[in-house]
């Protein structure tokens, strides 16, 4: 055999450094795949962490999308964990029916939920939901119990949608779904500054800024009618609950939010983060990430 060129010995080694680094580039690249509502609705979930980890659930916000959980999904105190998270419908990548009762109904939003729980296959995930998203995990409670989780951590979350829990801003929330291009993009952008005190930085806002524009016009106009029984669904929450607010929320009343809450559900726990606004998760991202694995382990 004729000895190697240095070039070849060099494009050698680096086939073997590729070959054999293939198992941790394959881990560390996040698994990505669309699951079916009971409606038809395509509904886009990506999965990062350990395969193997109790499974925790992200369940995103108005305006928002998978990436609004990539401080959780990135995080090395999290990856021992088997993270997940799903594009809500008419969110990111996933589906965006046109007609208003695909928004409307709440048992839709509670079944996309309940999908992907199952089409997953995580077992007893806790469930994380931001803002809408807890309104989300609140009709999955009341349509399918908690048999099926370990428990629920709300941030930021909307409790009921009703004028003494949310803060009012009538005319952004009607520019949001103006025919107007410019007039909709302009509040997406002020939408999304309302979201923190901190604000993040300019490279993860523009993200996020792009990534609201990726919302349906027809949801943003049919979800404030959402229907949501919080009695049920927090009637029906046996497993623990955490609630964590900012208390510079511009877009939710943290107070009585959180006296609402634990009214329906006395057990629940919560903690107030005196710096953060509406996204504590990304805007002190380390100590919600500890607050957050402590919490599930809480739960065994």
């Amino acid at each position: 055999m004729k000895p190697l060129r240095p070039h070849q010995r060099w494009h050698a080694l680096l086939l073997s450094w590729l070959l054999a680094s293939m198992p941790l580039l394959a881990a560390a690249t996040p698994a990505r795949y669309t699951l079916t509502a009971p409606d038809g609705v395509q509904l886009a979930v990506q999965e990062a962490g350990n395969p193997d980890g109790r499974a925790i659930i992200f369940v995103h916000g108005l305006l928002g999308s998978h990436l609004s959980w990539e401080a959780q999904m990135h995080s090395p105190q999290l990856q021992h964990y088997r993270l997940i998270s799903y594009d809500l419908r008419g969110h990111g990548l996933s589906g965006k029916p046109e007609h208003a009762d695909a928004y409307r109904d709440g048992h839709r939003w509670a079944d996309d939920l309940a999908t992907v729980i199952a089409g997953s296959g995580a077992q007893q995930p806790l469930l994380v939901g931001w803002s809408l998203g807890a309104a989300v995990i609140t009709n999955y409670l009341a349509m399918h119990g908690d048999a099926d989780i370990a428990g629920a951590l709300y941030v930021g979350a909307v409790i009921e949608l009703q004028p003494a829990q949310i803060v009012a801003h009538p005319q952004l929330y009607r520019e949001l779904v103006s025919p107007e291009l410019r007039t909709q993009l302009d509040a997406e952008r002020a939408f999304l500054a309302l979201c923190f005190a901190t604000p993040p930085a300019m490279e993860t806002f523009q993200r996020l800024l792009a990534n609201a524009a990726l919302a349906s016009p027809q949801m943003q106009s049919a979800v404030h009618g959402m229907s949501l029984d919080a009695p049920a669904g927090l009637g029906a929450l046996h497993k623990p609950l955490l609630l964590i607010y900012g208390a510079q929320d511009a877009l939710v009343q943290a107070g009585p939010s959180l006296a609402r809450a634990q009214a329906l559900k006395p057990t629940a726990t919560h903690k107030l983060y005196a710096d953060a606004g509406h996204a504590p998760f990304l805007e002190q991202a380390d100590r919600f990430n500890r607050d957050l694995a402590a919490f599930l382990e809480s739960t065994y």
